[in-house]
């Protein structure tokens, strides 16, 4: 490519910050960019990203290594090879066949209509809680609040406690946040099985008397022989994680759009059919997870980049979502753009994330009752919001608001 980049880039906190001028770039100059000194590659337009979800054969999504933040912060990996277990997003056909239909029944319309009056008094109380100061972080009042308990509820989780449930998706996915030195990220690991250790005994004590949960629906599965203890563990793992985080990171990003415009604002509060549109565009804008990781067994080739086995591959859906080859305006919001869903925010292909409808329905349900509460908010001008400073996931640490009640 023309300009000369070490690595370091991708890793570097502005970029992590603001990383839309990098992938631009990455797009003009090499859509399939190798990082300098690793058999690391990055995967930036729409056309190659939806090309390279296709391919299952050439892409695996089998996980084999992890990243972290190497020497001169370019990043590193730490493969550990064929001995993890690959479940659901991580797992090839026919596994991950097999895997989605265990637990994909139970994410549909049924549970979802069940749960959406609990989510609205979620949503609702929490609202009001931050109204309260005229002060408050939307993501420890709200963004956080409610996502965790929806999914441990939708999980059906027994005597759970929602704050250890946080922290042991928001530790999940640290460790796939590739920004972390070698030493954090192993005693990341080593910390993981506590909560595996938690969820295995919750699998176990559901094999006796299945409900029609999640929990249920993967105990059967562990009883039938379907799969295994520790494959029905991970799996649940991977939804309490996947799950929380990724409506987390929605409705924090959303929120902020908002409070950055008010009369885009005032336009939702007015017309709240609008909602569902915008959550589409806030996906589109700030992809909750900006990339997945795919493996090469064999040689191949992507663009015009050959890309040998042993590879990893990122395939980047935060850039591709802005790719101006592929969207108009790709900065901006646009309530009446043509296909509001054809963004990979939710992946693409076999792996298009199978609680997609429950992150959409909580986001329009909880800004819904944001709209209805306020008169209007926005960023407080005294406390700046945090982003986490990962790779993977695009989500506030801290977004501090100021809300005026109606």
């Amino acid at each position: 490519m023309n300009t000369v980049l070490s690595g370091s880039e991708l890793l570097d906190p502005a970029v992590i910050a603001d990383p839309y001028p990098f992938y631009r770039l990455l797009q003009d100059q090499a859509p399939v960019w190798q990082v300098p000194g690793s058999q690391i590659f990055v995967v930036s337009s729409f056309a190659l990203v939806a090309e390279a979800t296709a391919r299952v054969d050439d892409f695996s999504s089998n996980m084999q290594a992890l990243l972290h933040r190497g020497e001169g912060g370019r990043p590193e990996r730490l493969s550990f090879g064929d001995v993890g277990v690959q479940t659901l997003a991580t797992a090839d056909p026919p596994d991950h066949t097999l895997h989605r239909t265990t637990v994909f029944p139970e994410l549909v319309a049924k549970r979802m209509a069940m749960l959406e009056p609990e989510i609205g008094e979620l949503a609702f109380g929490a609202i009001d809680r931050a109204l309260a100061g005229g002060r408050a972080d939307f993501m420890s009042t709200v963004g956080n609040f409610v996502p965790i308990r929806v999914i441990g509820r939708l999980v059906g989780f027994r005597d759970s406690e929602p704050d250890v449930l946080l922290r042991a998706a928001f530790d999940s996915t640290e460790i796939l946040s590739s920004t972390l030195t070698l030493p954090r990220l192993e005693t990341l690991i080593a910390g993981i099985g506590e909560i595996e250790a938690w969820i295995a005994e919750q699998l176990v004590a559901a094999t006796a008397d299945p409900g029609d949960d999640i929990l249920g629906s993967v105990a059967r599965g562990v009883s039938n022989g379907t799969f295994g203890l520790h494959e029905g563990t991970i799996i649940l793992h991977t939804l309490l994680s996947a799950g929380g985080e990724s409506t987390t990171s929605l409705l924090g990003s959303a929120t902020r759009i908002l409070a950055d415009d008010a009369d885009l604002q005032d336009r939702l509060r007015n017309n709240r059919d609008l909602v569902p549109a915008f959550v589409e565009e806030a996906l589109r804008l700030e992809s909750p997870f900006r990339y997945l990781m795919r493996c090469v067994h064999a040689d191949t080739h992507l663009g015009d980049v050959t890309i040998p086995a042993g590879a990893t591959v990122l395939l980047f859906w935060g850039a591709a979502n802005r790719d101006a080859a592929e969207f108009e305006l790709p900065d901006e919001v646009d309530l009446e753009r043509r296909a509001l869903r054809h963004h990979v925010a939710f992946g693409r292909g076999i792996h298009h994330c199978v609680g997609a409808p429950l992150a959409r329905l909580e986001a329009k349900i909880v800004l819904g009752a944001l709209l209805e509460r306020t008169a209007g908010f926005c960023l407080d001008p005294g406390d700046p919001p945090e982003w986490a400073n990962s790779l993977l996931i695009r989500r506030y640490e801290r977004l501090p608001l100021q809300l005026t009640g109606c």
